[in-house]
């Protein structure tokens, strides 16, 4: 790690004391969003040269814990001013002195507004842009903030279609739970230590508390020991004083497997607000948790069971909320493309075809699919397994599934309904089940044109089966090297299931293990402001459907 801050960058390092801990021994998450508001509190006003607030702070990730006598450093800068607000990205580095090992902790970002001196009006330099990653990040504020300024027409957009969506938990689960048990309920008098230097209540503090509570419904929900893997969004929607009483108010809203969102209230009383019961809502924020046993394994949470009406909007709003967060995964940071793929070896292609269709077989096979979208014909599912992310879109077809499994096998016919391919061609027949294809996938984010080399290993159905198989996955090729033209890109493991419903009809499954490259394609669909999915799948299911035994298709 670089010992000196970078220009416009704020450090703030800790040595973390049993104070900061948690009853496990852990560093507080409560404390830690403090010091994380404060160092990009003082990264902003470093930038504007006046005093600035919180104005909301979201997605952060938690990937590692921080234990009692480790070292965390904590980085704050500017990546991008607009008139008056700017964001502000925070990564969090634990360090083990001990054995000289160094771990991110967490990411976020968060909006602050510059507060004006008097009546002068406030319009923020533009920030300098040192090094490419400067402009990455510049590039991608813009469309975080994009993201932030349409979230509650997106949101609402989604709950109006959640209403038809089953319930996402998986069948394997059983027993379901009321969340009223789950409600917390708390009371906080500001005082003098909890003032910023602007004289209002701490936003870090807040954030603090209000990790306090939601904790505690998460722990009355799991039996075991909740721990914050993510925030969806600290909301500041006025400020509080010294003086103030906060009422905390949190409650459980939804659960997703190994995960539990918690939504977290937040209203301030002055003295007569108190004594006449007329609160103002100053928060609110809805935290993720994860938990464990005491043998240290993950928790599946219980299925919740909705019952009044309000218990509806909140179960309805989490799964709004958590296609949304799917959606952001991309533009939350800019992760570079780890090459997984392998080199092709004609010698070894028996053993490539088959590992190729026996990873897309585990692929469907896995449990925990959820339905995000659904309509007549159209399914889509997602799957989060730690930082890996797969969709599935099943389609209802009208055509035999020989049919299908012939057009959607020859990949050289996906331009023609697939509005992503630009160009594809086969490069090597390697034999009756398996090409090798050179793609061309079109330019996404302002960014090149991306160019996949794939295998393509297809299988008709055994003897007494009615499914068919096309699986997909990248190869290196040395005669296909990258082009300067192209940013090559990897398919990690995707491909079709065809199976035959009767003589005359089929269902079309879609299935992609997300890597770097892919999931720009699919993250404004998955996040709800795009249809790009539905769209390509209800071209397939047209480009099928028009197609006839008469006319050009390949056998391969």
């Amino acid at each position: 790690m670089e010992r000196l801050a970078a220009p416009g960058e704020v450090r703030m390092s800790q040595a973390i004391q049993p104070a900061h801990a948690n009853a496990r021994g852990e560093l507080s998450a409560g404390q830690l969003l403090k010091w994380i508001d404060t160092t990009a509190c003082l990264a902003a006003e470093k930038h504007a040269g006046v005093s600035c607030v919180t104005a909301s702070v979201d997605d952060i990730q938690f990937e590692e814990t921080v234990k009692v006598g480790q070292v965390i450093t904590i980085k704050a800068k500017v990546t991008r001013a607009f008139s008056t607000s700017m964001e502000i990205s925070i990564k969090v580095i634990v360090q083990d002195t001990l054995m000289d090992i160094e771990k991110l902790v967490s990411v976020a970002f968060s909006t602050f507004v510059a507060k004006p001196v008097g009546k002068e009006k406030i319009h923020l330099k533009p920030v300098i842009l040192l090094t490419e990653q400067d402009q990455v990040e510049h590039t991608l504020a813009s469309e975080r903030r994009k993201v932030r300024l349409q979230h509650e027409d997106t949101f609402n957009n989604l709950m109006k279609e959640s209403s038809s969506l089953e319930d996402p938990a998986c069948d394997e689960e059983e027993g379901t739970l009321a969340t009223r048990g789950t409600a917390v309920q708390s009371i906080e008098l500001v005082l003098p230590p909890h003032a910023n230097h602007h004289g209002n209540t701490f936003g870090g503090q807040i954030m603090a508390w209000m990790e306090t509570v939601a904790t505690i419904s998460a722990s009355r929900l799991c039996k075991g020991h909740p721990f914050l893997k993510s925030v969806d969004m600290f909301k500041f929607r006025g400020p509080s004083t010294v003086g103030d009483r906060l009422v905390f108010n949190s409650i459980v809203n939804n659960t997703f497997q190994t995960c539990v969102e918690v939504g977290v209230r937040v209203e301030a009383f002055n003295c007569q607000e108190w004594s006449e019961g007329r609160g103002r809502h100053i928060n609110s924020a809805f935290l993720i948790y994860n938990a464990v046993d005491d043998k240290e394994e993950l928790i599946v949470f219980p299925r919740i069971e909705p019952i009044s009406k309000d218990d509806f909007r909140r179960y309805r709003g989490a799964i709004a909320r958590k296609r949304i967060r799917l959606g952001r995964k991309y533009v939350i940071s800019h992760k570079e493309e780890v090459p997984l793929c392998i080199q092709w070896d004609e010698s070894k292609q028996v053993s490539l075809s088959n590992g190729n269709v026996e990873a897309f077989r585990k692929l469907a096979a896995k449990r925990g699919w959820e339905v995000i979208s659904s309509s007549k014909k159209i399914k889509i599912y997602t799957l989060e397994e730690q930082d890996v992310l797969s969709v599935w879109v099943e389609k209802h077809v009208k055509s035999p599934a020989n049919l299908a499994y012939c057009l959607l096998s020859d990949f050289t016919k996906r331009p023609l309904w697939d509005p992503h391919y630009m160009f594809c061609e086969v490069i090597d027949r390697v034999n009756e089940n398996d090409q090798i294809y050179y793609i061309i996938c079109s330019e996404v984010n302002s960014d090149k044109p991306k160019d996949f080399i794939v295998l393509v290993s297809r299988r008709k159905p055994l003897k007494d089966g009615n499914t068919y198989m096309v699986a997909a996955k990248s190869i290196i090729l040395p005669s296909v090297p990258p082009s300067p033209q192209y940013i090559r890109s990897e398919v990690i493991c995707a491909g079709f299931l065809i199976e035959a419903i009767d003589s005359t009809s089929c269902t079309v499954s879609y299935l992609n293990q997300m890597s770097a490259s892919i999931l720009p394609y699919f993250a404004g669909n998955l996040g709800g402001w795009s249809k790009s999915i539905e769209e390509a799948a209800a071209s397939c299911i047209k480009f099928i459907e028009n197609a006839t035994d008469d006319g050009p298709i390949s056998g391969l």
